[in-house]
């Protein structure tokens, strides 16, 4: 219990320290870019502090020449240090509107140019992922949770089809991303944090541009089913529902 209350209050001065520098060098960045590489060293910061080792495979998958639609799965709320601190590629959250909201978190992520969306209204979310796509389409890749939130047992859950919806209207490659490990870390609706060890492994890339808003729902399958056999292979045992 000592650790993970050391490991909240090292969280909370950590994100405080590096959202206000997000958020300085914001001021002087056109692209995003170098808020983002400040997001890069406080996940390392966080994933040090609390004990996590990853491991990361298939990075060669990545084509940094091209924008693309990161699709991971979500099992803890460790992905996105983990992501942010080992994915080598530099890309923006589709991130739900709550996380917006936060004091200073929220205002650094509007700084690195995170689109917000609010899953509330359907005409909101529609805006948000057309500005996606516009996003995706200028060169910058961008990052979603096709689940639409964390996994309450570590299993991959269906997927939404709002992602799939802008891989078609931006029509670049989907990169499809396995995390597995930051479940036990810290399940949905738990509040203690115990290290492990996670795997970070990329996966061969999606191509979209067969595929439209009439047939994105294959396009949907065929991207879980490959995180799915994937994600089987590593945990050894049923990973999917």
């Amino acid at each position: 219990m000592f650790r993970t209350v050391f490991i909240y209050i090292g969280t909370l001065l950590l994100t405080f320290v590096f959202a206000t520098a997000a958020i300085v060098a914001a001021i002087f960045s056109k692209t995003g870019d170098t808020p983002h590489k400040v997001g890069r060293i406080w996940a390392r910061a966080i994933l040090t502090i609390s004990g996590i080792d990853v491991t990361v495979k298939g990075t060669s998958h990545i084509d940094q020449k091209r924008s693309s639609i990161v699709m991971v799965n979500h099992q803890s709320n460790f992905d996105i240090p983990v992501l942010l601190a080992h994915l080598p590629l530099q890309f923006r959250w589709l991130a739900k509107a709550e996380l917006f909201k936060i004091p200073v978190f929220g205002r650094a992520m509007h700084g690195c140019g995170y689109i917000s969306i609010d899953r509330s209204d359907r005409e909101s979310a529609f805006r948000s992922l057309a500005k996606a796509a516009t996003t995706i389409k200028n060169g910058t890749s961008v990052l979603v949770f096709p689940e639409g939130t964390r996994s309450l047992d570590g299993m991959i859950k269906p997927f939404k089809k709002g992602p799939f919806v802008l891989a078609v209207d931006a029509g670049v490659p989907i990169l499809p991303v396995i995390i597995n490990g930051t479940w036990p870390i810290m399940p949905k609706n738990r509040l203690t944090i115990k290290p492990s060890r996670v795997l970070l492994e990329v996966l061969p890339s999606i191509e979209t541009s067969g595929y439209g808003r009439a047939t994105k729902d294959e396009l949907m399958d065929k991207t879980r089913n490959l995180l799915c056999r994937r994600f089987i292979e590593v945990k050894g045992g049923p990973a999917c529902s």
